[in-house]
């Protein structure tokens, strides 16, 4: 198959295949004496593995971690399962950062509404007030 019929098929751009096969989530491609890259029909699965664990929130470098311990073989769902807890917990992480962030904007809106126009980290006040 040529990059773009992978792409197609994989439902990406043909820049993310290329991207891909340099961050090592794809395996090098043979080329054609043309200089074409030829894929075989692993890779579209391999892109659709790659762009699912993308949406579990895995980072690229954990995809090609993980895809890695897979071709390495002997994966299994008890020696990977570290893998999704470390996104959890750093879905867990960025959740309690987005809430307290969302805790102050809505002081911010409150006070605003009140008459008080702070805004920031520390709430100062740009000195204006609404009459």
């Amino acid at each position: 198959m040529r990059i773009g019929q992978v792409a197609a098929e994989a439902g990406v751009s043909v820049d993310t295949v290329r991207f891909y096969e340099r961050r090592g989530v794809l395996p090098a491609a043979e080329r054609r004496p043309s200089g074409y890259r030829v894929f075989d029909a692993t890779a579209v699965e391999r892109i659709r593995f790659a762009k699912g664990l993308q949406e579990l929130g895995f980072t690229l470098d954990e995809v090609a971690d993980a895809l890695a311990a897979h071709d390495a073989g002997g994966a299994t769902c008890d020696s990977e399962r570290w893998r999704l807890e470390a996104v959890v917990e750093r879905i867990d992480a960025r959740m309690a950062e987005l809430a307290a962030v969302r805790r102050a904007a809505a002081r911010s809106l409150r006070d605003c509404r009140a008459g008080h126009c702070r805004l920031g980290p520390d709430r100062s006040s740009l000195g204006t007030r609404r009459t």
